[in-house]
């Protein structure tokens, strides 16, 4: 038998066993490594990595001009944040060089590799 859910809230979820909590409190591989990579320092490290290399190659320039369109197109007035980063966020994630991703990925699997002995 099907149920039909309301458009307008999510379904209401199943009632789960006590079993499934406990699991639940686990922390994930992704959150594990998150936190090694934050106690070490390391993740900082990255990131100031990342930053450097995207002030190198004028990607930060790039950003900053295509937000000065977005703002005179709009008009200073009719932009807030939130619509600015909704608007930039897609051409600045699709513009990152491979270069960089690439580099940043050698780092992380480095760390990975460095802490896994």
């Amino acid at each position: 038998m099907s149920r039909r859910h309301s458009v307008n809230r999510p379904p209401t979820p199943d009632v789960r066993d006590d079993d499934d909590d406990d699991r639940s409190k686990e922390p994930t591989l992704l959150e594990i490594v998150n936190i090694k990579l934050i106690e070490s320092g390391e993740k900082e490290r990255m990131m100031e990595l990342v930053r450097e290399r995207l002030v190198e190659c004028g990607w930060k320039d790039e950003m900053r001009a295509l937000c000065r369109a977005f703002i005179k197109k709009n008009g200073k007035d009719n932009v807030n944040v939130d619509d600015l980063v909704r608007a930039i966020t897609p051409k600045g994630r699709a513009s990152i060089p491979d270069s960089v991703k690439a580099e940043l990925l050698q780092k992380i699997r480095a760390f990975l590799v460095s802490v896994a002995h």
